[in-house]
């Protein structure tokens, strides 16, 4: 497998890795995975950790999960020589005893990385919702404050 194949699986594995662990509702692990870089301007990784547990809603009673699951899909990812950009489509599907199973958001992750001594690792991410459903269950703040 070439180098530039290897390359793009890793990348691709840490788009995967970000939906395994918001979904488990793993806000310190998500602030690890993204705080060598910037969410949506929001460094480090406590911060950005922060940043989910104040706005992602999760269930005690179902493991302290937000009951979801982020499909990422379609990545695109350029690497050149140490350093990628990734572009994906993902949709966000949620139940809870209230909310039947739908999706709830639909958008864009755009992505860049860089490659170090320890690996690949996210530089920043930003996040274009597309579509927005009913996140009542989902987020305990007014969606429409993103901007």
């Amino acid at each position: 497998m070439s180098a530039n194949v290897e390359d793009k699986l890793a990348v691709i594995e840490l788009l995967y890795r970000y939906a395994e662990l918001i979904d488990a509702g793993d806000f310190d692990g998500v602030g690890e995975l993204l705080g060598r870089g910037s969410f949506m301007g929001v460094t480090g990784a406590r911060s950005i950790a922060k940043l989910f547990a104040n706005t992602t809603r999760r269930f005690p009673e179902h493991g302290n999960t937000p009951r979801t699951r982020h499909l990422v899909q379609n990545p695109i990812v350029d690497v050149d020589s140490d350093t990628a950009a990734a572009r994906s489509t993902f949709c966000v599907i949620q139940q809870t005893d209230t909310v039947a199973l739908q999706p709830i958001v639909v958008g864009r992750y755009a992505d860049t990385f860089a490659r170090d001594d320890e690996g690949w690792h996210f530089t920043e991410r930003t996040v274009d919702i597309q579509m927005l459903g009913d996140v009542s269950d989902h987020l305990m703040i007014d969606p429409n404050n993103f901007g």
